[in-house]
């Protein structure tokens, strides 16, 4: 067969097979729909971690220029994008992706975990519980032999990319939470259900500064970035405009701080964890966050591992102070009063 003939064959095989993808992304959205799942919670997902991703031996040191780069898949867009996006990926990254969707696509559980992430999604925006039979019934009965597999595989997608947990609190009625890896404290400046979507790529820019010895530029941040497909110039179909959230959005939100590298000309900027991050997580969570991410345990990664457990240990002692220092305060408080109470009679 000539050549001219087969490239063409494989061409139009590929046009079918995204056809194919974006029709599964759109049913399996549709059945989200009719179950009251708002369109807006329907993210497309994908399983696995990146190919690329360095295991943890590479990560071992801080002085390791790829030492930040820990990533997830959960992020990658199953949904077709425009030929423009698709053209500026070089060749190995496209297969590589197609690879990735495909193989998501060949287990029909999947399918179930994109519509139980969707339920979970709706579930903690309404704050509401989380019960086993529900979700039995949400995916299907027919599924209830798989249901641990499937709830095993959203639970993952929530914790990797929205940045929340899913945990049982009570085993007997097997009745669930959803809990974020931050301390959210909402002071009306940032909308919840506007703001979890983002809630993963906050971990890990949070994650390459820490590793970047608490601070990172802002090309370091976007070289792992690039790793698991967010880039600055290309809108993202969970994140948006990843740049604006990264430069603006969470800088304004005080979980970024943003200076000018020294004597950059052009201006540079570097990032620092700001203080609503240093309030409402810690080091510990950011690196469980990593390690999760490349399947492996804190200790995986000695340096940071030691400078974790030194914030945890200097946490602690602050919180001993406060309470020692609330504790005086109410009592000389209750003294003042009851001195005061003994000179009125």
């Amino acid at each position: 067969m000539p050549r001219g003939h087969k490239s063409k064959l494989r061409a139009r095989e590929k046009r079918r097979q995204n056809r194919c993808k974006k029709q599964d992304v759109e049913s399996a959205q549709a059945i989200a729909a009719e179950e009251g799942v708002s369109p807006s919670t329907a993210y497309p997902l994908s399983e696995g971690r990146p190919e690329n991703l360095p295991d943890a031996e590479s990560l071992s040191a801080p002085t390791n220029p790829q030492g930040a780069a820990a990533t997830t898949n959960t992020t990658e867009a199953v949904s077709c994008t425009s030929s423009e996006e698709g053209a500026s990926k070089n060749d190995e990254e496209s297969q590589s992706s197609s690879q990735t969707t495909e193989n998501f696509y060949r287990d029909p559980l999947n399918k179930k975990v994109i519509l139980l992430v969707q339920y979970l999604l709706k579930k903690y925006q309404n704050k509401e519980l989380i019960m086993k039979a529900d979700m039995i019934k949400f995916i299907n009965r027919k599924y209830k032999v798989h249901f641990n597999e499937i709830l095993r595989r959203a639970a993952e997608h929530m914790e990797l990319t929205f940045g929340v947990d899913l945990k049982e609190v009570d085993p007997i009625r097997h009745c669930y939470v959803l809990i974020s890896k931050l301390d959210l404290s909402y002071d009306g400046t940032m909308n919840e259900e506007e703001f979890m979507p983002k809630m993963g790529l906050l971990m890990i820019v949070l994650g390459v500064i820490f590793m970047k010895s608490n601070c990172a530029t802002e090309e370091q941040i976007w070289e792992v970035l690039n790793m698991m497909g967010v880039y600055s110039n290309r809108k993202h179909f969970i994140y948006g405009n990843p740049k604006k959230v990264i430069t603006e959005d969470l800088v304004k939100l005080q979980y970024l701080e943003s200076r000018q590298v020294p004597d950059s000309d052009p201006p540079r900027y570097q990032f620092l964890w700001g203080p609503r991050a240093h309030a409402e997580t810690t080091k510990m969570k950011v690196l469980e966050f990593l390690a999760k991410l490349h399947d492996t345990v804190p200790s995986a990664f000695p340096s940071w591992y030691e400078e974790a457990l030194r914030d945890e240990e200097e946490r602690a002692r602050a919180r001993v102070v406060a309470r020692a220092h609330t504790a005086a305060t109410a009592r000389a408080r209750s003294m003042a009063m009851a001195s005061s109470s003994s000179h009125t009679k």
